[in-house]
């Protein structure tokens, strides 16, 4: 789904949201990758778990990030009709050396947990 109507206030919102480094990369990280949890969000960017939900909370209240809810886990995506201004927003930054380390940061952690999951079902359990 599109966003119908860019109003001023909610370009404002979008804008005062990225008035933040932190918040910049969670939203690029987000919009690279899909759905994270807060868990995942720490551990890339090394932050705290207290400022990577500071973040997100923040995020939430503009109406820029959804969050879905399985077992335990909250999972964190850029809302859809949000989604396209982002893009046009990151392509002005792709050439940022802090938001490409993230991203490779990101590639070797889900190489390391595909490979953990890899091994855990083709071990077999001894006994």
């Amino acid at each position: 789904m599109k966003l119908k109507n860019f109003s001023l206030p909610f370009g404002g919102q979008i804008f005062k949201s990225m008035s933040d480094e932190a918040r910049i990369r969670i939203l690029h990280l987000l919009l690279k990758n899909g759905e994270m949890t807060i868990s995942d969000l720490e551990h890339i960017l090394d932050f705290t778990q207290t400022k990577t939900s500071r973040h997100i909370t923040y995020l939430k209240n503009s109406n820029i990030v959804n969050a879905r809810k399985h077992d335990q886990w909250v999972f964190y995506a850029i809302r859809e009709e949000v989604e396209l201004v982002m893009v046009q927003i990151f392509n002005f930054l792709n050439k940022d050396t802090v938001l490409q380390k993230d991203q490779q940061v990101y590639e070797i952690l889900k190489s390391n947990r595909e490979l953990a999951a890899n091994r855990i079902t083709k071990q077999p359990w001894s006994a």
